[in-house]
């Protein structure tokens, strides 16, 4: 296990942006996904035991119910089952599925060897248990026989690759962490963007003042609120003391995690997110909901609202500024450091011989020019060499910008670490945000998960 964690560390170490995506001329759940009432009718139309179809149906699930994640997906489907699925016999079925909901599917899917054989990922621990359990298949051949090296940033195939193969294709995203907010509301108030913690809380302050939520939180899911978390012990710690905790050299109940446990207790207390903020759904659209009744001015999300937001709303999108993180006032970590993914949404495949011929055919088709423009269009940032040359629209420009200045990336943490303790990670955020934990018994909480998964799997 330790062995394997290292490895995982050393990948989040080694993707370092500023070199990377300069020579790349570009610039990383969590998808978090899409939901919404219609996309929920929509998949429990699919069974969840539709992982296999027959010997020439090859069946794909990923999260994306709503536009325009499900018409990307789609489009290289479509393109394959119209025209070289003719001739292959080959057709390939799609099977959207709400992000909480998908991810609960998948762990079951894999439990009882019913995986499908395509199958979206965000890589790290999750992917790497799928990997070592059989679901999954090196991909450095296709990725040779396609050129992919070519077109295909280079942190985003580092990033879905474990022991030195490649087992996930980055197709969807460069997607890191960081706060949108709406600028005429700043205007309204004489807010100055902020760059460190103290300026941060200032406009926190004035905003609570004058009856404003300061961030839109749907905290259910438990991931939302773990964004918030990730971001203050980074901000404080930098990446050592979370690298060290997962390699056992280390703790989670380091001062960094207890100091990131300690102001978001602070912010709750001092009315900085939504009441109830853990019975409200992100699924649901009741974060971003918050936003757009001018109910709330930011939002600490990955960057796939950038297309979440512009589908929704074109008005709303067009008073919407973006900033990275701010800094911990008197820390010496680097303040660059970005959390996310470069190619968010992965897809791993389980299939062999003639069906993964047909299936990766399938998946080199999103890297078609007019999906890749399609991609930009809506908001996204494919994780292509010729990125940075595609991006016009301003909000992603302040995105790509601070993933190719950035030092390093880290993974989200809840798909970095094991799902046991991702587990243990995203509700002892919760209860954090719920008052219902001291930061010294979630983080102790949490450690004691990590030390019960690394000794059931010192042997590996």
């Amino acid at each position: 296990m330790k062995k394997r964690m290292m490895e995982l560390a050393a990948i989040s170490m080694s993707v370092l942006m500023a070199a990377s995506l300069g020579a790349c001329g570009s610039g990383g759940g969590d998808d978090k996904g899409n939901g919404s009432d219609d996309s929920k009718k929509e998949e429990s139309t699919a069974s969840a035991d539709e992982s296999k179809g027959g010997d020439k149906e090859i069946v794909m699930w990923a999260n994306g119910t709503e536009d325009p994640d499900k018409s990307i997906w789609n489009y290289a489907i479509d393109k394959y089952n119209e025209g070289k699925g003719k001739e292959t016999g080959y057709q390939v079925s799609y099977v959207p599925t709400q992000n909480d909901t998908y991810k609960e599917k998948l762990v079951v899917a894999v439990s009882s060897g019913e995986c499908p054989d395509i199958y979206q990922t965000w890589s790290g621990g999750p992917m790497i248990e799928y990997v070592e359990a059989g679901f999954g298949q090196p991909l450095d051949e296709y990725i040779d026989k396609y050129n992919l090296k070519d077109v295909l940033m280079d942190a985003a195939l580092e990033q879905g690759t474990y022991n030195g193969k490649v087992y996930g294709l980055p197709v969807l995203n460069v997607a890191i962490s960081g706060i949108y907010y709406n600028k005429e509301m700043f205007e309204q108030y004489n807010l100055e963007v902020p760059t460190t913690i103290s300026d941060l809380e200032k406009v926190c302050d004035t905003l609570v003042e004058n009856g404003i939520t300061p961030f839109a939180l749907a905290n259910a899911s438990k991931w939302t609120g773990s964004m918030y978390f990730m971001n203050l012990a980074t901000r404080y710690g930098g990446l050592e003391p979370f690298q060290k905790a997962v390699s056992g050299e280390g703790t989670f109940e380091d001062e960094s995690f207890v100091y990131a446990g300690e102001k978001i207790q602070e912010w709750v207390k001092k009315g900085y997110f939504p009441e109830g903020v853990n019975s409200l759904s992100e699924d649901d659209g009741q974060g971003k909901q918050l936003l757009y009744q001018d109910k709330a001015a930011m939002t600490c999300i990955g960057s796939w609202y950038t297309g979440t937001i512009k589908q929704d709303s074109e008005e709303f999108y067009n008073k919407l500024g973006w900033f990275p993180f701010p800094a911990v006032d008197g820390s010496s970590a680097d303040a660059s450091i970005i959390i996310g993914t470069i190619g968010d949404g992965f897809l791993t495949f389980n299939c062999t011989g003639e069906k993964l011929d047909a299936a990766f055919e399938m998946a080199s088709y999103y890297f078609d020019d007019e999906e890749l423009d399609f991609m930009v269009e809506n908001g996204k940032i494919p994780p292509v060499k010729k990125a940075k040359d595609m991006i016009t629209d301003p909000v992603s420009q302040q995105i790509l910008e601070a993933a190719t200045n950035a030092s390093s990336v880290q993974l989200w943490y809840d798909q970095y670490l094991p799902p046991v303790v991702s587990e243990a990670h995203k509700d002892t955020c919760q209860e954090l945000f719920g008052l219902t934990m001291t930061p010294e018994e979630a983080n102790k909480e949490l450690q004691k998960t990590m030390d019960e998964y690394n000794s059931s799997h010192n042997e590996e």
